[in-house]
């Protein structure tokens, strides 16, 4: 077990940097974090991942507003969230980022 704990942290440690990364006024996706990360099928593992260690390490400032579903849409309670992108400069209709693929970042092509 302790093998698999390790690899874990691998995985969500290399998520949360590149969650780090996000410009503002710019987002990205799960999915492509996870891509991004070596575990191209783990999207629930980002958010996962992020919720972790958003309690593990409150003082890190971690943009996770900036990380949306991948059609650009706002999940779940996103009313912090949606405030957040709109002092960035994004518009918000009907719970999906304006011009998504405009802003969209992907640390695969970028970093």
């Amino acid at each position: 077990m302790k093998r698999q704990k390790k690899i874990d942290d691998n995985i969500y440690d290399a998520i949360l940097e590149i969650t780090l990364l996000i410009p503002p006024g710019r987002v990205t996706t799960y999915g492509t974090i996870a891509k991004a990360a070596g575990h191209p099928t783990g999207a629930r593992m980002v958010a996962r991942a992020m919720g972790m260690r958003l309690s593990d390490q409150p003082d890190v400032k971690i943009p996770v507003f900036r990380v949306v579903s991948s059609g650009g849409f706002l999940k779940g309670e996103h009313d912090n969230r949606q405030k957040m992108l709109e002092a960035e400069g994004h518009e918000i209709k009907n719970d999906k980022i304006v011009d998504f693929k405009k802003v969209f970042w992907d640390p695969l092509e970028e970093i």
